[in-house]
C-alpha cells in the first residue's frame, strides 16, 4: 500500500463542483488550501508530467491508452513512474483493459484548476472596459 496522498480537489455541492481553494483573487489560501493547491502543481511542476497530462486531456474520447502517449523522450518505465505520480496527484484516473492502461483526467480537475487561477473581474480574453 501506498503512503501517497490523494489530492482532494473536488466535491460535490449540489450544483456542480467545488475546487479545493478559492480563486487567488478571492482571498489569501488557509496552509492546507495551499498544501493542496502545492501538491497539484508540483505534479504539473515537471515537462514530461505536463506533457502526459496535456496528451491525456486533449485525446479523443477524453481517455489515452498508455500506448498512445508514452513518446515523451524518455524510457516506458518513467512514462509509468511520472503516470503514477499524476495519479497520486488526483490529476488521473486508469483503468487496465487487458494488457494496456488508459487514463483518463478528472472529470472536473481542468476547471477546477481554471477556477483557482481565473480572476473574477477578468472578462474574456481581450475584452477591454469602456468609459
Amino acid at each position: 500500500m501506498s503512503n501517497a496522498r490523494t489530492l482532494p480537489l473536488l466535491e460535490p455541492d449540489g450544483q456542480g463542483v467545488v475546487p479545493c481553494c478559492p480563486p487567488l483573487t478571492e482571498r489569501p489560501f488557509t496552509a492546507e488550501e495551499a498544501e493542496t493547491a502545492a501538491r497539484m502543481f508540483k505534479a504539473l511542476g515537471d515537462p514530461v508530467r505536463l506533457r502526459l497530462f496535456s496528451a491525456v486531456a486533449s485525446h479523443a474520447g477524453g481517455e489515452a491508452c498508455v500506448c498512445d502517449i508514452s513518446d515523451v523522450g524518455v524510457s516506458q518505465p518513467t512514462v509509468s513512474h511520472h503516470l503514477k505520480k499524476l495519479k497520486e496527484a488526483g490529476l488521473l484516473t486508469s483503468e487496465r483493459r487487458g494488457t494496456w492502461v488508459y487514463y483518463r483526467v478528472e472529470p472536473s480537475v481542468l476547471a477546477a484548476m481554471g477556477r483557482l487561477l481565473t480572476s473574477p473581474a477578468a472578462g474574456p480574453a481581450g475584452a477591454t472596459t469602456g468609459n
